[in-house]
């Protein structure tokens, strides 16, 4: 299923990732920043996404699993494989209402992510009983009917910065599911990114830290995916925000 971009990209995702799935997290890690380092150059994911916006793929399956989310940016998924690895484009948009920075989270697995376009802002944290940020804590899961966000207080934590980071174009990072993170888009523009969920022993919950003093009450928030002619029309303008982003690679 698929067109040539798309049966790539497959097969290189099966190739270098399954047989790592099962060692431990660093040695996948470091598998997927290698993944989407060579998916992500502007060349083979323009050509990818183009052939995707043609209606290649899953585009009805990919665009349920597509939305615009909570912490600020667009979701697109691209490639689906087994749900064991998910391949997605991050939209940022700078100067929207849900632009800005991420709560403190973790994730359900490792992942990388390559910036294709724009220049994203990252810090690392970690939970220290001195440390100077005092942040309620919840437990993040999926609802089973509708895969909704839900938010269950856990308590008060401390965090302690260790690490901020800028990542351009043709720079990116990886993570173990543990990690304790958030990203922001750091350019006046647009900034894409190309993001990579991979393992099959996903975590059943993260952990998601927020500042301010008070607790509040559990939340559920609403995944709104995306309609098929919404979904394809996101890849079109995605293609269009790559292409771009070639042409200003190739300037001298």
């Amino acid at each position: 299923m698929g067109g040539r971009h798309v049966l790539r990209a497959r097969r290189l995702l099966e190739g270098s990732l399954d047989g790592a799935a099962d060692l431990e997290e660093e040695v996948l890690v470091r598998a997927a920043r290698a993944v989407v380092a060579e998916l992500g150059s502007p060349a083979r994911l323009l050509a990818l996404v183009a052939e995707l916006a043609s209606g290649a793929g899953d585009p009805s399956g990919c665009a349920r699993l597509s939305y615009r989310h909570i912490l600020g940016f667009d979701k697109l998924l691209l490639i689906d494989v087994s749900t064991r690895h998910m391949l997605r484009a991050h939209v940022w948009h700078p100067g929207s209402h849900r632009a800005g920075r991420e709560d403190i989270h973790n994730h359900r697995s490792p992942l990388a992510s390559y910036v294709v376009r724009g220049t994203l802002g990252m810090e690392l944290y970690e939970t220290a009983g001195d440390g100077p940020l005092a942040a309620a804590r919840y437990r993040e899961s999926l609802s089973e009917e509708v895969s909704d966000w839900l938010l269950e207080p856990a308590g008060r934590a401390r965090l302690r910065l260790t690490q901020t980071a800028e990542y351009a174009a043709g720079s990116g990072y990886a993570l173990p599911s543990y990690a304790l993170h958030r990203a922001w888009c750091a350019s006046p523009g647009t900034a894409v990114t190309l993001f990579l969920e991979t393992g099959v022993g996903r975590r059943r919950y993260t952990d998601v830290f927020t500042g301010g003093a008070s607790e509040r009450r559990a939340q559920a928030y609403a995944k709104e995916p995306l309609e098929v002619e919404e979904y394809l029309a996101e890849l079109r303008t995605l293609a269009e925000l790559i292409g771009g982003s070639e042409e200003l690679a190739a300037r001298p």
